[in-house]
């Protein structure tokens, strides 16, 4: 009996502070062993490992984005059945004062009658001991319950805020995002001044995410409705973008890339420490001696100069590995593709295309051919 009133006792506490860390606490628990970890871990591990097997780039990120909103319900359907094995136990081990050589299958069925406030009388304790316990049980699965209700607006009102700046980028730096086009599409008269504005705006865009992030891991897993786009792919290009001005350029921007390459790294190096993805270095790094020659090609012809000289490359060459080991740990265990700094060929933007242009031979009313949807396969 002592045994099973305090295992029953363990599991009540244990789960309510596990609750409690995961959605009402604002920051980061730094121990190691948690429940909630040790059940994303054990999940997510598996999930990412059976979407490897889908070779359709379609199939897998609607395989992958299932995993997200599926694991709340999971992890909330998990406490729920914990809460009410602890309150069971502890019936159990008062058995004889409600229902006189009760099992520990009509304690837990009593349990979960009364964590969900069913209330059907057909087993009803006895005792004072076991009535407070009833009362405190329906009390508590109650406030579960408001706090899911409560907890899933949060959740899904800090990926609606995120997206949002995610579609924005779409038109000013590409599908998917890249330094190169971001640079480029903000040429002109106006061009410099909108960049640096972008720039703020991303300062402050990533430090709601790794706010929001920190708090809210699970937020992490929830994929764009793009395939081509992501929360790290966009942080990955306006970290190459500042790195491309602050090693480039001085001017107003890039005393605002500063600002800007600070927050994203920031953020960036706190969400991997979340993770525990310790940083990745890839043998040539994303961007090899071939493809920084075209890129500065690339921005030479639309009017762009940035420094080409040892002291500027070398400067590149350690902007990059202050961000890049921490992105690349990210991508490989959240399972996301990180944008090139130039694209190998010109790519649709997400916004000129259309489910209907994949109807063949269907035209727009202009008479030019639909582009197919790039985001489809």
């Amino acid at each position: 009996m002592i045994f099973s009133a305090a295992a029953g006792l363990l599991l009540i506490v244990a789960t309510l502070w596990e609750a409690f860390e995961t959605i009402i606490l604002p920051r980061r628990v730094t121990r190691r062993f948690r429940f909630t970890r040790l059940f994303y871990r054990t999940s997510w591990l598996p999930w990412r490992a059976l979407a490897r097997q889908f070779r359709v780039t379609k199939r897998r990120e609607g395989f992958l984005s299932i995993y997200g909103p599926l694991s709340l319900l999971f992890l909330f359907t998990l406490w729920a059945f914990l809460l009410i094995v602890g309150f069971g136990l502890l019936d159990y081990a008062h058995r004889g004062a409600h229902v006189a050589g009760a099992s520990l299958e009509t304690c837990l069925y009593l349990s979960g009658t009364t964590f969900f406030t069913l209330g059907l009388g057909d087993v009803t304790p006895q005792g004072t001991l076991e009535r407070i316990l009833a009362v405190v049980e329906s009390g508590i699965g109650f406030g579960f319950l408001a706090l899911v209700l409560s907890y899933l607006p949060v959740i899904y009102q800090a990926f609606s805020r995120r997206e949002v700046s995610i579609v924005l980028l779409d038109a000013r730096a590409g599908s998917p995002p890249t330094a190169t086009e971001l640079l480029r599409r903000h040429t002109g008269p106006d061009g410099r001044a909108d960049l640096q504005k972008l720039l703020h705006e991303w300062e402050r865009w990533s430090a709601e995410i790794l706010e929001s992030h920190v708090s809210y891991p699970v937020v992490s897993y929830f994929r764009s409705q793009h395939n081509n786009e992501s929360w790290l792919g966009a942080l990955a290009a306006i970290l190459d973008t500042c790195s491309l001005l602050i090693s480039g350029a001085d001017d107003a921007c890039a005393r605002q890339a500063r600002l800007t390459f600070a927050m994203c790294r920031h953020t960036v190096v706190d969400l991997a420490q979340v993770f525990f993805a310790s940083p990745l270095q890839m043998p040539d790094g994303r961007l090899p001696a071939s493809e920084l020659a075209r890129l500065r090609s690339v921005l030479t012809q639309a009017g762009i100069q940035l420094r080409d000289t040892p002291e500027s490359n070398n400067k590149l060459i350690h902007l990059r590995e202050m961000y890049e080991p921490y992105l690349q740990a990210l991508a490989a265990f959240l399972y996301m593709e990180l944008p090139p700094w130039i694209l190998a060929k010109e790519i649709t933007d997400n916004w000129k295309t259309s489910a209907w242009g994949r109807i063949a031979g269907f035209t727009s009313p202009a008479g030019g051919d639909l582009p197919t949807d790039d985001h489809s396969e």
